[in-house]
């Protein structure tokens, strides 16, 4: 839809569209009736008139004659100047008199029928409206039968017609103007309560996300409801991020006040040894706070919907073997054994390489954090699954969902940050994976299972 388009025209068209539609057809119907009014004057002019001549006709001299009054013809003479003519027949259909031959009545010469024949002719290039009477004589000693035929030009008719149509076009256009000022009316009526949504969303203070209290029909009640659901949904995401902020600030501001307090005591001290220990305890501090700003960088990358990569083919047993190979050195030297049991051949699936990297490496750095002595990166192909399962102290199955809240720790002996498992499960959401959390199949410990769940995730053999 054009921005320049507006719901005002649009309805203004669509009920415009129908109502000329109606108009037209009054028009039509309207002419219509005009034409037949002005046929059923006329013809009753040109049965008046035949009668008149049919009661002029006589036997005379053995054959018919006919006595033809003036007044017969001139009732079908109008103001129109028409051309009246007309002719008799006896009954064998031979031409008695008249002052033109015209064609005759189709029906059967067995019928007996009085009533007055109508039809619509051409003769030598006029059009004409012609009446044919079939009777006879009303002799007792003589029944003969005859014909009379009167036509006219249809100047008076079609004269006639268009004065009636006229007459009625004047109602018709008044009927419009009004039906077409009460749809004005009506549609900005309508769109009156839009028009005060509107302005109601564009008056409010930016900065507030307070529902909407506003009147209005039923039909637009709902989307008021459904901007109220989306306000309360950015209230809650607003809070959240406030929430998010306070505990990051806080997450940050207790490492970097450590390392000033370190610095101001060191500074105090004259003995070598004490500087090293503080630079020792400084060079700790500022690493675990470098890998919360990273987690936090990252954490802010996949809770913004506008900066996530489309979804490309990947090889999970490539992910989980570069996972390794990055954190092998780390857990060397903490005396941690760490390996990968990948599928065989390739387990593919669409998804985000730096982002599963990331996700692997946060499990990986848990479970060296806090304790585990082996850890497994196992890849199942399927379903294709991401599994990192450690032998350290594990999380209780009633703290597992709350171990996905960001900064929320199973135990206060670890020096993480509580952002791990919420990275790996903002991951999850993003490649539509579930994310489980379990006992391992032997012995104690945690084991994290992402599972895909894409309709196209394959495995393909080697």
């Amino acid at each position: 839809m054009k921005a320049t388009d507006s719901l005002f025209r649009r309805l203004l068209l669509w009920l415009l569209l129908p109502l000329l539609a109606l108009g037209a057809l009054m028009l039509v119907q309207a002419y219509l009736d005009a034409r037949r009014t002005a046929d059923r004057a006329f013809d009753r002019l040109l049965e008046a008139s035949s009668h008149a001549i049919a009661e002029q006709v006589q036997w005379q001299d053995d054959r018919l004659w006919l006595d033809l009054p003036p007044a017969a013809l001139e009732m079908l003479a109008t103001d129109a100047e028409e051309r009246v003519f007309y002719a008799l027949y006896d009954g064998d259909g031979d031409f008695i008199t008249g002052n033109a031959a015209l064609p005759g009545d189709p029906r059967s010469n067995d019928s007996q029928d009085d009533t007055l024949y109508y039809d619509d002719i051409e003769w030598r290039g006029l059009s004409l409206r012609q009446g044919v009477r079939r009777t006879r004589l009303e002799d007792w000693s003589l029944r003969e039968r005859f014909e009379v035929r009167v036509a006219h030009t249809r100047e008076g008719r079609e004269g006639l017609t268009w004065r009636l149509f006229l007459g009625n076009l004047a109602y018709i256009g008044a009927m419009a103007i009004l039906a077409i000022t009460v749809l004005l009316l009506a549609v900005r009526s309508a769109l009156r309560p839009l028009t005060r949504l509107r302005r109601a969303i564009r008056q409010r203070d930016p900065r507030t996300l307070a529902p909407l209290d506003l009147p209005l029909p039923r039909e637009l009640a709902e989307l008021r409801e459904t901007l109220n659901e989306l306000l309360a949904r950015m209230r809650r995401v607003r809070a959240n991020q406030e929430r998010f902020i306070g505990d990051a600030s806080h997450q940050l501001r207790t490492p970097l006040a450590g390392l000033s307090a370190r610095a101001e005591l060191a500074l105090r001290q004259d003995d070598p040894q004490a500087w090293r220990d503080a630079l020792q305890a400084m060079q700790t501090t500022s690493a675990s706070t470098a890998r919360l700003a990273v987690q936090l960088l990252s954490l802010t990358r996949l809770n913004n919907p506008e900066a996530t990569p489309e979804l490309t083919p990947l090889d999970i047993n490539e992910i989980a073997r570069q996972a390794v190979r990055d954190a092998f050195n780390a857990c060397y030297r903490d005396g941690i054994d760490i390996g990968v049991d990948a599928a065989d051949g390739t387990v593919m699936i669409q998804g985000i390489g730096w982002q599963l990297e990331e996700a692997l490496s946060n499990l990986i750095d848990n479970a060296r954090r806090y304790g585990a002595t082996h850890i497994t990166v196992r890849v199942n192909a399927a379903p294709p699954e991401l599994v990192v399962e450690d032998n350290g102290p594990g999380i209780p199955a009633e703290q597992r969902l709350l171990m996905l809240r960001p900064f929320h720790r199973g135990q206060d002996g670890g020096d993480g940050s509580g952002l791990g498992l919420a990275i790996v499960d903002g991951i999850a959401r993003t490649h539509g994976a579930s994310l489980l959390l379990s006992d391992p199949a032997n012995g104690s410990g945690l084991c994290v299972t992402l599972r895909f769940v894409q309709p196209n995730a394959t495995r393909e053999r080697a």
